[in-house]
């Protein structure tokens, strides 16, 4: 079963060592196999967000200053915004410049191969082979629903680098290094996600200060001192205290549950979660997994997340198999192949090896440019069937269209920055999808819609369809334009 270690023993019993051989042999190819997968998956562009954080780093480039109000719809033009992510949508510009949508999906490949390294030289230092193989595994399916060209992927090698940089404090029994706090500074301004690595210094805190009786004072004070360092890095971005308490805002709006990321997860189906979480059980009910009260706690507090909101189970599958590394392997028998002179010439050639695959393909990738075509986000043929004066007037789109409208340099109704339109606008149009005719119409007159760009399987297709003073302009399997008579 699973229990929990004596309240002053703060941390798991050190598992069985393995040999470096095994870190070095796990790194390259974890981090090979996630960078390939990116690469070359068409799904990562699968999410009409990617669009409208890309036309913001081009616009930041164009105009050499950070965003800071609304550019780009005609519901919400001039009003603040606070574009958090600037420094990942920057860098997404960068990369779509120098290699067009290839540079873009290959530095989000190398983002997500590095997390995939870190993870697995961590977990290799605590886990067998096979149980290695087994956990990465189920942790890599976890990520997979979320490996998706977006800054939370660019700012994935800081999640997982800064979990284990409180882990290795932890280790060695002292406060991290107050330098180890300038790694806030870029995660800051890359993601959101980082009042989350804030967050957890509280728990590692706690644990050293519990673990140390005889020196609690000075353990408080050099936790608290790397604590309040970080927080200062933290605002170290355009937007201040308003960068810092952003995602907070974020977390108490009441249109969420409208957004696909945003909703709870969906067993309704098998998924790699439910596996993920059901072979854990499984292996700490049976083996006995010791995890430490307030790791525990805090594993517990990701599962509640995870389980919230689908966005976060890849924070779920990150910290919380950096968690149970040392818990499982001090649970699981077994032990690595001895490091001998020819097992680390191997691991060597291995690395090297698995680098100059991932830079070959990285080359053949980025000389075979994508090119975009009609998908799920991407009605790339029906605003081709648009014409320029008509694609002008005010439009009410699908709202995982708005990226692609906005990149097209279409001015969009709605789109991914919920935040900006705010609860009142954006529940008034989940209202109408649902579909409600009466919102619907309200919300055509009030914006003086002349037409609309909707999912070809959104149900307020049928209702534009039967309004009268209006027509089917173009229609194909991703989506449909309607057209108010006499707008054209």
């Amino acid at each position: 079963m699973v229990s929990l270690a004596p309240p002053l023993d703060a941390r798991p019993a050190a598992p069985p060592k393995v040999a470096p051989t095994a870190a070095s042999v796990a790194t390259p190819l974890a981090a090979l196999l996630v960078f390939v997968v990116v690469l070359l998956a068409p799904q990562v562009l699968n999410d009409g967000d990617t669009f409208w954080h890309l036309a913001s780093g081009q616009w930041m480039l164009d105009h050499g200053r950070v965003l800071r109000s609304d550019v780009f719809s005609y519901t919400a033009a001039g009003r603040p915004w606070i574009a958090h992510e600037w420094l990942s949508e920057v860098l997404m510009a960068l990369a779509f410049r120098a290699g067009g949508w290839s540079g873009v999906v290959t530095l989000a490949a190398s983002a997500a191969g590095g997390a995939a390294a870190l993870l697995a030289h961590r977990l290799s230092r605590s886990l067998p082979p096979l149980s290695l193989t087994c956990v990465l595994t189920l942790v890599f399916g976890c990520m997979a629903p979320s490996l998706l060209v977006r800054p939370h992927l660019l700012a994935l090698p800081l999640l997982a680098g800064w979990t284990l940089l409180l882990l290795r404090a932890r280790d060695a029994q002292r406060a991290p290094s107050l330098g180890a706090a300038a790694l806030m500074v870029p995660w800051a301004n890359l993601h959101g996600g980082f009042v989350l690595g804030l967050a957890l210094i509280g728990p590692f805190a706690l644990e050293a200060v519990v673990a140390a009786p005889g020196r609690r004072v000075a353990t408080t004070r050099a936790w608290a001192v790397f604590g309040l360092a970080s927080l200062a890095a933290a605002l170290l971005t355009p937007f201040g205290v308003s960068g810092l308490t952003y995602p907070f805002k974020i977390l108490t709006m009441s249109s969420l549950p409208g957004i696909t990321e945003w909703r709870p997860a969906d067993f309704s189906r098998p998924g790699p979660l439910e596996a993920a979480l059901l072979a854990g059980l499984f292996v700490m009910l049976q083996r006995g997994v010791r995890i430490p009260p307030i790791r525990l706690a805090l594993l517990l507090a990701l599962l509640h997340l995870g389980l919230q909101h689908s966005r976060h189970q890849i924070v779920l599958a990150v910290i919380g198999a950096l968690l149970l590394a040392e818990p499982l392997g001090a649970a699981l028998t077994g032990s690595s192949p001895a490091a001998t002179p020819r097992r680390k010439r191997f691991a060597r050639v291995l690395g090297a090896g698995c680098g100059l695959a991932a830079a070959v393909l990285a080359g053949v990738r980025l000389t075979h440019p994508i090119v975009r075509a009609d998908g799920p986000q991407a009605p790339v043929t029906a605003l081709q069937h648009v014409p320029a004066a008509l694609a002008a007037r005010p439009v009410l789109n699908d709202y995982g269209f708005g990226g692609y409208l906005l990149w097209r340099g279409v001015r969009s109704f709605i789109d991914g920055r919920s935040d900006m339109f705010g609860d009142a606008f954006t529940q008034a149009y989940f209202k109408a999808e649902q579909p409600d005719p009466v919102a619907l119409e309200t919300l055509l007159a009030r914006w003086k819609v002349s037409w609309t760009l909707l999912a070809a399987d959104d149900p307020v297709v049928g209702v534009m369809d039967r309004k009268p003073g209006w027509r089917r302009l173009y229609a194909d399997r991703y989506a449909v334009v309607h057209v108010r008579d006499g707008a054209l």
